[in-house]
C-alpha cells in the first residue's frame, strides 16, 4: 500500500512529541526516535496482531525496544494507539511517578513487554518471549498460540556479548517468528562506530544461522520498511535480522547523523527547525490533532477481532481437551494445577543427599503438574540439580520440550529466561553459583521487574573442594542479598529445597536457590517444621532444653554443623537453639515479633555460613565466615582448614558465652 498523507503527518506528529516530551525534560534521547518513527509506524499500524484495549492479550504480537534509550519512539506510539497514556504522560517524561520513565519498565507502563535499556538484554528478551511461543505453540496448538517477535536492536546492543550468545542460541534452535531489526546509524555516544566497530554484521548473523534482510536506505519509505518486515515473517524456520540503514536526528539541520542526537535535547531551536521541515506547528508543542489520533486509535483496535476469535478457539480447546486446557491455562498464569503442592517429595532424617541432587528430583516430581516448568543448566545440567530426567529436550525444529540445554552461555540464559518469564513459561536455569556474576545483570533486570525467573546456583561454597578458589563463591550470597526483589533462599536439606520450589511456583517474582555440591544429612524436623518455617525465612529447628542461653544460626550445609554442637553444648548445660535460616529477603517480611520469637534480642547469637560474613552482624554477635578467597583442596578439607567444624563452633560459642 502507498503511504497516504495521514499516514506521513501521523509519523510526523510521533517525530514531534519525541523531541517535545526530551525537550520538556531537558533530558533523553531523542535521535532515535526522530529517525526510526516510520518504523515505528509500519510496525503499529501495518504489521502487528495487537488489540490496545486488551494489552496484555496472550496471543498478541511482542514488540521489544531493545534500544531502550529510545523509549519515547515506544511511548510516543503506545499514546497514539490507544494503550492508556495520555499527553500530559509523555509532558512528564523522565520525571518522579511519571508512566514514562527513562527507559521502559515492564507492568509500569501498559504496552511495555519487558524492561529495557541495559543494552543487549532486550536482545535476550525477545529470544527468550520467541522460545516461550515456539514452546507452548508446539505443546498446545496454534489454534491457542500464534504469535511474532518484533525488536529494535541498536549497534550498542549487538556489539555487547549477551547478543552474541542470544543469537547463537537462537540460531541453533532455528526459531522463527523472530523478526529483529537492527538500526545501522553508524553512530555511538563518543562519535561514529568505526572508532571501536567494523563488526560485518550481515555475516555474522548469517554465521549464526540467521535469515537477514538488507534493507539498505529506506528508514523514510514506509513502504519498503512494510517489505522487509514480511519478508522477515514469511522466514518460519530461522530468526530474521532486517538491517536498515537509518540517519540518527533526520531531519535536524544541524544533528543528523551526529553523536550529539543520540542523548540530548536538540534545544529550542533546532526543535522549531525540525517542525518547519516536517509542517507541524511551530507554535505548539505535544501537537496531536484529531484525525492523526483518530487514525492511531483505530489501528490500535484493529486486533480485536483476532483477539475475539482466539477466545473463542481457546474455549474450544477446553470442549476438546480439558486436560489440555488445564495445562494452558496454568501456563497463562505462571502457577501450577490445582493442589500440585502434594507431588513435592520428602526425605527421611538421616539420609544424605545433596542439595542439587535434591532439586533435580523436586522439579521431576512436580513436572506433570506445573506445566510452565522449561529447565535447564548452563552446560551444567546434571551438575547443577536442572535435569529434568526422561523430559524431551527442546532441540532444533523440535521445541515442544521441558528440557533446554544452554550450552556455555550464562549472559543469555539469564536475559533469555527473563523472557520466558514473561510469556508464560517457568524457566529454570542452573549454573556453579561463582558464574552468578555472569548473570547479575538479569537477575537485577528480573528483580526490578518482578520477572517469576528462577536462578539454581549450586556449589555454593568452598565444599566445592579442588577447582579452588576460582570455583569457590565467597561473596556472593552477601551481593545478591544487597539486592532488592530477589528471594534468596540458601536451603538447608533436601525438604528446604522442596520448600523452596513450593514458594517460587506459588510466589511472584524471581527467586535464586543456592544449593550444595557435597551431600548433607536431611535433618530430624525439616519435614514437620520446614513448610512454614521456610516461608518464614528462618525458623527454630532445634529446640532449647531449659533456659535460652545461646542461640547457632546458619542457613545451607552448615546448620547440620549447629545441629552436632547443640549437642555437645547441650551436655556442657549450655541450653542452645538451633536457628535454620535459609531467606533473609523472607525473614525481613515477617512481623517484628515472629523475629523475635526466633532470633531474641539480646541473646548471645552466633552465625555460622562459609561465606562472607558482611551482614550478619544485624542477626548475630559473631561470626564464623570466610573473609579471604577459598583454596584448593578437597572440600572436607577446605572446609575443615576454614574453621567449619564442629569443634571450632562449640569453641567460638564458648568464647562468646566468655567461658
Amino acid at each position: 500500500m502507498a503511504t497516504t498523507d495521514l499516514e506521513q503527518r501521523g509519523i510526523d506528529v510521533m517525530r514531534g512529541l519525541a523531541i517535545d516530551a526530551v525537550q520538556a525534560a531537558n533530558s533523553g534521547h531523542p535521535g532515535t526516535p526522530l529517525a526510526l518513527a516510520p518504523l515505528a509506524h509500519a510496525l503499529f499500524t501495518r504489521v502487528m496482531t495487537y488489540d490496545a484495549s486488551a494489552p496484555e492479550w496472550p496471543d498478541r504480537d511482542r514488540f521489544v525496544l531493545s534500544a531502550g534509550h529510545a523509549s519515547m519512539l515506544l511511548y510516543a506510539s503506545l499514546y497514539l494507539t490507544g494503550f492508556g497514556l495520555e499527553l500530559d504522560d509523555l509532558r512528564a517524561f523522565r520525571q518522579l511517578g511519571s508512566r514514562t520513565p527513562g527507559h521502559p519498565e515492564y507492568r509500569h507502563t501498559a504496552g511495555v513487554e519487558v524492561t529495557t535499556g541495559p543494552l543487549g538484554q532486550g536482545f535476550g528478551n525477545g529470544i527468550g518471549i520467541a522460545i516461550a511461543e515456539a514452546n507452548l505453540r508446539a505443546r498446545f496448538g496454534t489454534e491457542v498460540c500464534d504469535h511474532r517477535v518484533f525488536a529494535i536492536c541498536s549497534d550498542g546492543d549487538l556489539q555487547e556479548g549477551i547478543s552474541h550468545e542470544a543469537a547463537s542460541l537462537a540460531g541453533h534452535l532455528g526459531l522463527g517468528r523472530v523478526i529483529y531489526v537492527y538500526d545501522d546509524n553508524h553512530i555511538s555516544i563518543d562519535g561514529p562506530t568505526e572508532l571501536s566497530y567494523s563488526d560485518d554484521v550481515p555475516k555474522r548473523f548469517e554465521s549464526y544461522g540467521w535469515h537477514v534482510v538488507q534493507l539498505g536506505e529506506v528508514a523514510n519509505d514506509v513502504d519498503a520498511l512494510e517489505a522487509g518486515l514480511r519478508d522477515a515473517m514469511a522466514e518460519e524456520s530461522r530468526p530474521s535480522l532486517v538491517v536498515l540503514r537509518s540517519h540518527i536526528g533526520w531531519p535536524s539541520p544541524k544533528y543528523t547523523d551526529s553523536e550529539f542526537a543520540h542523548g540530548n535535547p536538540l534545544g529550542e531551536d533546532e526543535n522549531v527547525a525540525i517542525k518547519e521541515i516536517l509542517g507541524l506547528p511551530t507554535d505548539q508543542t505535544f501537537y496531536a490533532p484529531d484525525d492523526v489520533l483518530a487514525f492511531y486509535r483505530e489501528a490500535g483496535l484493529r486486533g480485536g477481532g483476532a483477539r475475539a476469535e482466539w477466545e473463542q478457539r481457546r474455549g474450544q480447546l477446553r470442549t476438546r481437551d480439558a486436560g489440555a486446557a488445564d495445562d494452558f491455562d496454568a501456563c497463562l498464569e505462571s502457577r501450577g494445577l490445582r493442589g500440585w503442592e502434594a507431588k513435592l517429595p520428602s526425605w527421611p532424617a538421616g539420609e544424605e543427599v545433596a542439595t542439587r541432587s535434591a532439586c533435580s528430583e523436586v522439579l521431576c516430581a512436580v513436572l506433570d503438574v506445573v506445566p510452565g516448568i522449561v529447565s535447564g543448566g548452563a552446560d551444567l545440567t546434571g551438575n547443577t540439580g536442572t535435569e529434568l530426567k526422561g523430559a524431551p529436550v527442546i532441540a532444533a525444529k523440535e521445541l515442544g520440550g521441558r528440557q533446554l540445554h544452554w550450552g556455555v552461555r550464562e549472559h543469555a540464559m539469564g536475559s533469555v529466561m527473563n523472557g520466558m518469564a514473561v510469556s508464560h513459561t517457568l524457566p529454570v536455569g542452573g549454573t556453579f553459583f561463582v558464574f552468578s556474576d555472569y548473570m547479575r545483570p538479569t537477575a537485577r533486570l528480573a528483580a526490578l521487574s518482578r520477572y517469576k525467573t528462577a536462578f539454581v546456583w549450586s556449589h555454593d561454597s568452598v565444599g566445592v573442594g579442588e577447582d579452588g578458589p576460582t570455583h569457590q563463591p565467597i561473596e556472593h550470597l552477601a551481593s545478591l542479598r544487597a539486592m532488592p526483589g530477589l528471594r534468596v533462599i540458601r536451603p538447608a536439606d533436601a525438604n528446604e529445597v522442596a520448600q523452596a520450589w513450593r514458594i517460587h511456583f506459588d510466589g511472584e517474582g524471581p527467586t535464586a536457590i543456592i544449593l550444595t555440591r557435597q551431600k548433607i544429612p536431611v535433618l530430624e524436623g525439616t519435614a514437620e517444621r520446614g513448610a512454614a518455617g521456610v516461608a518464614a525465612g528462618a525458623y527454630t529447628l532445634v529446640d532449647e532444653q531449659g533456659d535460652l542461653g545461646l542461640v547457632l544460626v546458619a542457613c545451607g550445609s552448615e546448620v547440620s554443623l549447629c545441629v552436632d554442637a547443640q549437642e555437645v553444648l547441650a551436655k556442657e548445660g549450655i541450653a542452645t537453639r538451633v536457628v535454620s535460616m535459609p531467606s533473609w529477603d523472607l525473614f525481613e517480611q515477617q512481623p517484628e515479633d515472629a523475629r523475635a520469637s526466633v532470633l531474641p534480642p539480646g541473646l548471645p547469637t552466633l552465625a555460622v555460613e562459609a561465606a562472607s560474613p558482611f551482614g550478619w552482624e544485624r542477626y548475630a554477635d559473631d561470626v564464623i565466615g570466610i573473609d579471604t578467597f577459598g583454596t584448593s583442596a578437597p572440600g572436607a578439607v577446605a572446609l575443615e582448614h576454614f574453621g567449619f567444624t564442629v569443634d571450632n563452633v562449640v569453641e567460638r560459642a564458648r568464647a562468646l558465652l566468655g567461658h
